[in-house]
């Protein structure tokens, strides 16, 4: 798929992967709706890009179809999707207080998983009534998982929970809307230099940086970016999960 002129929406476009994202697409020359649950993360990323910022709570179906028709009355259907919305609440399954909170897992999974899901479904919805492009391509969803969906480490249950999720729901819906001719990718990420990472002290950043084997340091938001550019030009890659983290494999903690 060629980028140039597309309409796309990244969620959690306010920062981390998804503004990185958000920057490489509108670079190639897209039309880039920014969509984060903080209006004014997502209207910085827009401005600096020449895209549309849009408040969403991915999680919530309303929520959701406002943002898609924002994006589509501003730019048109959407061809591109790249879900990076997402939070990281650790807590472990029986703790000092405890039981994990019930509210605690269903709001990582609530997040993580059903809103990668209600995006993806509002997306395709919409992809599927576009014209075909070349090749009867009408578009291209790529999803966020994690290398916890693997390897997640004693804390991350729900997380890896979520992750997982993200990861089994690639292959199914790749196969369901190939008939409409609309890939869908996920990309898992090992480390990255995030914003929650970022306010780690610099020897935890360094310790976690020299995990990895090789190259041995965070990985770059921008390496993201440039793997998500990647898949929606490579008509071939579809129903797959890739794994994007310098080799590693985490340790139970």
């Amino acid at each position: 798929m060629q980028l140039r002129g597309l309409a796309a929406i990244v969620t959690g476009g306010g920062s981390g992967l998804g503004a990185a994202t958000a920057e490489r697409l509108a670079a190639a020359g897209c039309r880039v709706a920014a969509v984060d649950i903080n209006e004014a993360a997502a209207k910085a990323t827009a401005a600096r890009i020449g895209g549309i910022g849009i408040a969403c709570d991915v999680a919530d179906s309303a929520s959701a179809e406002a943002a898609f028709a924002a994006a589509a009355q501003a730019h048109g259907v959407a061809r591109i999707l790249v879900n990076c919305a997402g939070v990281g609440t650790a807590g472990r399954i029986v703790g000092r207080d405890g039981p994990l909170k019930l509210d605690a897992f269903e709001r990582v999974i609530r997040v993580n998983l059903i809103g990668t899901f209600n995006m993806l479904r509002l997306a395709a919805a919409a992809m599927s009534e576009a014209d075909p492009l070349e090749e009867n391509e009408r578009g291209v969803i790529i999803n966020t998982a994690s290398i916890a969906a693997y390897e997640g480490q004693v804390g991350q249950a729900a997380y890896a929970a979520s992750k997982g999720g993200v990861a089994s729901l690639t292959l199914p819906a790749a196969r369901e809307l190939a008939r409409a001719g609309i890939r869908v990718m996920t990309i898992a990420p090992g480390l990255f230099h995030t914003p929650m990472v970022a306010q780690l002290p610099p020897e935890i950043q360094a310790s976690l940086g020299a995990s990895i084997p090789y190259p041995s340091r965070l990985g770059m938001p921008a390496e993201y970016a440039a793997l998500v550019e990647h898949i929606i030009g490579n008509r071939f890659l579809n129903g797959e999960v890739i794994r994007l983290d310098g080799a590693l494999r985490m340790a139970p903690r």
